[in-house]
């Protein structure tokens, strides 16, 4: 069987993460199926920029803060002007295991998959009850907007192939980023699968949750109303 040759590159929107991002870029430059890591410091006030340049890796800045949704269309933007296949998304905060990274190239590399979602619907025993049941909504509702079926509407471990962001257009700054993604890329034919994945939830992640169960949900409601009805 031919080895299928891809260049696909991590893409990583941190924002106040100096404690964990070298960290974690270290550990992903490990892997031999990764041809580059992006980072997007989306306006910390920490040093969560140089820590990351210190790695040597390619790393984009707002200098001041615009929201995940911002930070990722701005790491996608990049992608797009380079020769990437694919790129994969993960948080900077830890939650991610970066070990998981080659079971998304794996399914990739099979084909018939545009947009791989890391699901941890099946591996959430320790998922707050709050974040649980608005993601069970917010799947349901994208799935249904998407024309797909997805249980982890909000996971931000994703492959997402190059041809799918040249072919949408985005405009969320926040959380609802994750779901507009795969609505547009749905509603445009291209296939969307879900892997399962862990998280990690750290001892301070309640404290340093970055996501507002009520707000981002209103403003996943807004974006529904505004872009998709």
């Amino acid at each position: 069987m031919e080895v299928i040759k891809m260049k696909i590159c991590v893409l990583i929107p941190a924002y106040n993460e100096s404690k964990r991002i070298s960290k974690l870029i270290s550990q992903i430059l490990q892997l031999e199926e990764i041809a580059g890591i992006i980072v997007v410091d989306d306006g910390s006030i920490d040093s969560t920029y140089e820590e990351a340049k210190s790695t040597g890796t390619i790393v984009l800045r707002h200098e001041k803060n615009m929201g995940k949704g911002a930070a990722l269309r701005t790491g996608f933007s990049y992608v797009k002007s380079k020769d990437f296949n694919a790129i994969i998304t993960m948080d900077g905060d830890g939650q991610h295991n970066w070990k998981e990274i080659p079971n998304f190239i794996e399914v990739y590399k099979k084909g018939g998959a545009d947009v791989i979602v890391g699901s941890r619907m099946k591996k959430c025993e320790n998922m707050p009850t709050a974040r649980y049941l608005t993601n069970r909504f917010t799947s349901f509702v994208t799935s249904l907007l998407g024309k797909c079926n997805v249980t982890d509407s909000q996971s931000g471990f994703r492959l997402i192939s190059t041809d799918v962001l040249k072919n949408i257009e985005l405009s969320t700054s926040k959380f609802e980023i994750e779901s507009e993604v795969i609505i547009k890329a749905g509603r445009k034919g291209f296939n969307i699968k879900e892997i399962p994945i862990s998280t990690v939830y750290l001892a301070d992640s309640t404290k340093r949750s970055k996501i507002h169960p009520i707000i981002d949900t209103l403003r996943f409601f807004r974006f529904v109303m505004r872009n998709l009805l």
